[in-house]
């Protein structure tokens, strides 16, 4: 398995960012490990206006729909976003020509998507897929990985990892005990999940 460190990771995106064509690059990695912030980390230091970053977290389905299916206790799991409008999104972003391509954010907030919130710029040559479930092979995300270029699964001490998703979910509202439950309970089902995809990822990115 090859692997990168933070910087080590930016040099390749530099190095992506000057393709002739437009690179699409894939951010993977269990809840907490800090995906969000590493793609920061890339956006600080590339060109903006040939970056752009299409977070999975907007392809969440509604709390309404999740209840209708039963798995508003599951929300985060692979069957609790829309994959066709992801992939749908993938395929726009990958052949367009000269075009913008909206798509949703997640709002933690109000734990909502906003429709048409996000812009990937026509000018843009590397765009950084950020999500669990990109490299997942069941329930319709085998299709994903056909339209990444590259992929990069991020690891981190799953102490500090634990730590930090506690401590996101109860800066979002949920008591400390509730967070915990959540954290071990749900992210921690969806975190095995996610490890299994580690060796199909074409580099690993060892954070701190």
């Amino acid at each position: 398995m090859k692997r990168l460190t933070r910087d080590s990771a930016l040099e390749r995106a530099s190095l992506l960012q000057e393709s002739s064509t437009r690179y699409i690059l894939g951010i993977v990695g269990k809840p907490g490990v800090g995906k969000s912030t590493f793609t920061d980390f890339l956006r600080e230091h590339l060109s903006q206006e040939l970056f752009a970053i299409l977070p999975m977290d907007g392809f969440h389905m509604s709390n309404e729909e999740l209840l209708e299916l039963g798995r508003r206790d599951r929300k985060g799991a692979p069957d609790t976003f829309d994959v066709r409008s992801f992939t749908q999104t993938l395929a726009a972003i990958k052949v367009s020509d000269g075009e913008e391509i909206k798509f949703p954010i997640f709002k933690r907030e109000i734990e909502a998507s906003i429709p048409d919130a996000g812009i990937i710029p026509a000018q843009a040559k590397l765009v950084i897929v950020e999500g669990n479930y990109l490299l997942h092979d069941q329930s319709g995300w085998e299709q994903v990985g056909s339209y990444l270029d590259e992929s990069w699964y991020l690891q981190v001490d799953d102490e500090l990892r634990m730590q930090r998703l506690i401590a996101r979910h109860v800066a979002f509202g949920k008591s400390p005990e509730d967070a915990k439950d959540w954290s071990e309970g749900t992210d921690e089902a969806n975190a095995r999940v996610i490890h299994k995809s580690e060796s199909k990822a074409d580099f690993v990115v060892t954070l701190s």
